[in-house]
């Protein structure tokens, strides 16, 4: 099971970056906090970088990234190797994302799901593991990709 997440966001998504904290660390994982901290204006791609480098790395496990949309964000993480990064909104989409794509970041738009729905879906990414099996093939294509 990952134990170990790097979690970062843009000023949009503080309030549930902490959140999502104090909530993982109850559960037991230890959670590397990559900022950004406060509302004022940054920008997200610096942020994704911290996370996706931590992953690359092998200081995390797991990654989780909030802005406002989770756009952005998973835009600029899915550019980094070895990185598959996924905006989710609801329950299916997160646990197929890495049952099926081997996802290992996931991105959240704090102006677009609830507080509560973030926790739940960060609950999900955790606690699921890839299926393997004929998705391997596909998260290797996937993976040639990056060269």
């Amino acid at each position: 099971m990952c134990r170990r997440i790097a979690i970062a966001c843009d000023h949009a998504g503080n309030e549930y970056k902490d959140a999502l904290i104090c909530h993982l660390r109850e559960r037991g994982f230890e959670v590397t906090d990559y900022g950004c901290d406060g509302s004022c204006s940054v920008n997200y791609p610096e942020y994704a970088h911290y996370v996706c480098k931590a992953i690359q790395d092998g200081n995390a496990d797991l990654g989780i990234l909030i802005c406002g949309t989770g756009i952005g964000m998973s835009m600029a993480a899915n550019k980094h190797k070895g990185i598959r990064a996924a905006v989710c909104d609801n329950e299916f989409s997160t646990e197929m994302t890495r049952r099926h794509n081997d996802a290992n970041v996931l991105c959240m738009g704090a102006r677009v799901i609830s507080r509560e729905i973030a926790l739940k879906l960060a609950d999900i990414f955790v606690d699921s593991g890839f299926d393997g099996g004929r998705h391997a093939i596909r998260v290797d294509m996937l993976n040639e990709l990056d060269s």
